[in-house]
């Protein structure tokens, strides 16, 4: 049995077993709710590792829940894995866009998605205690702050990680499959357009500010953060 936490957000009471079934094989302790006021006072009570998020909830969708999430400071470090029937790519982007760390499409296998757990897993918080900084914005790994002046730029936790590899390799030009290597921990089931979904939300979180234009694109290489004129 392992440490590790799975709350499952899931209305179909089939799937919701099926998945309580596997996880709890594979040492899981898990957490199945049925909806997203469920979720919250699960969240409240017993802190998840990981949450498997259906997108058709009865009381808010999956989407919606997971913004709240990520838009709270308390549980915006929890990684997210969206399951929905919708296979359409304005739909996976949609999730990406909408906090999710990951998406599923169902039907999908036990093997899959034990793996896309252990990948989110994987990348884990950034622990180095150092102080970074380029054209005065700052990012503090030991606190997990990013900041102007007095100002907090808060991030998810991926475009946290993004950031924090770019200002630890300035003006060097990555790939998106180097990006997924570093950010993603070499995870085969993330597809490169992940890397661009996160690319906008950071460079959208730094625009208030206009650091966007740090985060440059490198066309038909890659992405590169640079102080320098693209």
């Amino acid at each position: 049995m392992t440490d590790t936490r799975v709350l499952v957000v899931e209305d179909e009471v089939a799937i919701r077993d099926m998945l309580v079934f596997n996880l709890g094989r594979a040492g899981y302790e898990v957490l199945p709710v049925g909806s997203g006021q469920e979720a919250r006072v699960s969240i409240a009570d017993h802190y998840p590792d990981v949450v498997l998020m259906d997108w058709m909830l009865p009381d808010v969708s999956g989407l919606e829940l997971t913004r709240q999430l990520k838009r709270n400071p308390e549980t915006r470090e929890i990684p997210v894995i969206m399951l929905t029937a919708r296979v359409g790519e304005d739909d996976r982007v949609a999730g990406l866009e909408g906090g999710a760390d990951d998406y599923i499409t169902k039907p999908f296998s036990s093997r899959e998605l034990l793996a896309r757990i252990k990948a989110v897993l994987r990348r884990g918080p950034l622990v180095e205690e150092e102080i970074l900084t380029a054209e005065g914005l700052k990012l503090d790994a030991a606190s997990h702050r990013v900041s102007v002046g007095e100002s907090e730029i808060v991030l998810g936790p991926t475009e946290y990680r993004l950031l924090y590899f770019f200002m630890r390799h300035r003006d060097r030009v990555y790939s998106r499959a180097q990006l997924l290597d570093r950010i993603w921990g070499g995870a085969v089931y993330v597809e490169e357009r992940t890397v661009d979904v996160h690319i906008r939300r950071l460079r959208k979180a730094l625009t208030r500010y206009g650091y966007d234009k740090l985060v440059q694109t490198v066309r038909g290489v890659g992405y590169r953060f640079s102080s320098r004129e693209a």
